[in-house]
């Protein structure tokens, strides 16, 4: 079974959660994801954004896009990548901008180069359904240990 993270919601009550916890992420934070948008529609693409968490002890800042299969190959998700990793690096300097991608995802991998991350394997590691290759940026920064 797939994680919860990567499975098409069933049911509405599924989705409202899922709204709350990012909700609540915002009103703690000051920030989370975004909704993508061609300039001036109404109508959203996918959504692009960052988290805090934790990985390998360090404290970071986790890249996560999604959009929808329409929007594919037009550039949108390296652009929206792009924009969230120079606010983040601007909004929390001190953090690390991590994208923790599957193998197989060369589209990913290719968002998160032209996002300005570059390959961190020294972080590789089990993900959720399988091997998370890293991409980040400011590893070398003064912040981002785990307090």
């Amino acid at each position: 079974m797939r994680p919860q993270s990567l499975r098409r919601l069933a049911e509405r009550s599924e989705a409202e959660r899922l709204r709350r916890r990012w909700d609540d992420r915002w009103r703690r934070h000051g920030y989370g994801y975004r909704v993508v948008r061609q300039h001036g529609a109404a109508r959203a693409l996918g959504f692009c954004g960052v988290r805090p968490m934790d990985l390998a002890g360090l404290r970071i800042l986790n890249l996560f896009h999604r959009f929808a299969p329409a929007a594919w190959g037009r550039g949108l998700a390296g652009e929206a990548a792009t924009a969230v990793v120079t606010w983040a690096g601007r909004r929390e300097p001190g953090l690390p901008v991590v994208a923790r991608i599957r193998p197989a995802n060369t589209a990913s991998q290719r968002v998160a180069l032209r996002a300005g991350l570059v390959r961190a394997a020294h972080l590789d590691g089990p993900g959720e359904d399988g091997l998370d290759w890293i991409f980040a940026t400011n590893l070398s920064g003064s912040g981002g240990r785990s307090r």
